[in-house]
């Protein structure tokens, strides 16, 4: 299992002495604005759920999932997060050779590692702010298999057109493509851009409830894709492997689907105005780069110090932040952070200036 997924608040805490309850957590991708009170209210009314067993196969939030998309629930797997799909995929697939577009998360590799799968990367450059190169993943998609591509990227946030990511579909029909939309609903016309409803017999689509309703204790999420794929999948699928509240919770949200879309579109407004709010308050710094994001969450290049330098003098005011260096494609000078409330931006924003302005060197 990877170590170093995103930041450690407990660690933080242990080295300045405080309560972990002191410490901001900016180094995890979940939304702002927290879930919904309907979530908290279903949990305190829906207790003792726990109490039973679940549905073995979690039919009733994959059937609400699937009405919303407006797509069979045969095409639908409910899951305990995305995370066991991911894990379960290559091998489900009989996959022999693994492409991976980044830099990007380190749970596909990971997946290819743990059943010994050859894997290559495929990797956005900098220069060109991390977009896909979709010439060259088509040239390496012509000897593998399977393709994991997460749209918008994480942690680089770049978001890629829909039309560009059915060209590689339509062009590799023996090759499967795993899209990755954990993000895809914070980003304005998400719908529009979303591979959800598609059918094409070489798709899989992984959909999170995590992060958009900040539930990342109650592990839920999605696949959907081509029947045949999604049987061959559910073939290594356990039973009871989403717990009775998660169930309770993602069907309760299905249920009221009028509700989504406005918390949706609340979170993308937030996230625009305090994405301009936070990146005025940086514009004249140097020393750090921020790359433009669709998302809530920001890389940033740093010039001078290194992550780890950096991460640590950021640490010093309570604030945790993500090192990158463990992203593959990716250097010692990447960071990324999430963006909370106003207050909390700005207390980054000022911290930023602070240690560059310092050189980190009454941090290190």
């Amino acid at each position: 299992m990877i170590q170093g997924h995103g930041g450690n608040k407990n660690e933080l805490a242990r080295r300045l002495n405080c309560p972990a309850e002191d410490i901001i957590d900016m180094s995890s991708n979940l939304n702002p604005l927290g879930p919904p009170e309907n979530i908290h209210r279903i949990i305190r009314e829906k207790l003792s759920a726990i109490h039973s067993l679940p549905e073995p196969d979690a039919a009733s939030m994959r059937d609400g999932f699937a009405r919303y998309h407006d797509i069979d629930p045969t095409r639908v797997i409910a899951g305990s997060g995305t995370t066991f799909f991911i894990y379960t995929i290559p091998k489900a697939l009989n996959a022999k050779k693994v492409v991976i577009t980044g830099p990007t998360y380190s749970d596909y590799k990971d997946a290819c590692a743990m059943h010994g799968i050859e894997y290559t990367h495929c990797l956005a450059k900098k220069e060109e702010n991390f977009q896909l190169n979709i010439d060259e993943i088509s040239l390496a998609a012509d000897s593998c298999d399977l393709v994991f591509l997460c749209n918008p990227n994480n942690p680089t946030g770049a978001l890629t057109a829909r039309d560009k990511i059915e060209y590689l579909i339509k062009k590799h029909p023996d090759t499967c493509f795993v899209v990755d939309e954990s993000y895809l609903p914070f980003v304005d016309n998400a719908r529009d851009l979303s591979l959800v409803s598609l059918h094409y017999p070489n798709l899989l689509v992984l959909s999170s409830m995590s992060k958009i309703f900040r539930i990342p204790g109650l592990r839920t999420g999605f696949l959907s894709g081509a029947p045949e794929l999604i049987s061959q999948v559910m073939g290594y699928y356990q039973p009871w492997s989403v717990n009775s509240l998660a169930q309770e919770v993602i069907t309760d949200i299905f249920a009221n689907p009028s509700a989504i879309e406005p918390f949706y579109e609340k979170t993308r407004a937030y996230i625009k105005a305090e994405m301009q709010v936070f990146a005025q308050a940086l514009q004249d710094v140097k020393g750090i780069r921020l790359f433009e994001t669709p998302t809530y969450f920001i890389l940033a290049e740093l010039g001078q110090m290194t992550a780890p330098a950096f991460c640590r003098a950021i640490g010093q005011d309570k604030i945790l932040i993500r090192d990158c260096t463990n992203f593959h494609g990716l250097s010692d000078r990447f960071v990324r952070f999430s963006l909370k409330t106003r207050e909390i931006n700005l207390a980054l924003a000022q911290s930023i200036k602070n240690t560059l302005a310092q050189g980190g060197r009454s941090h290190v």
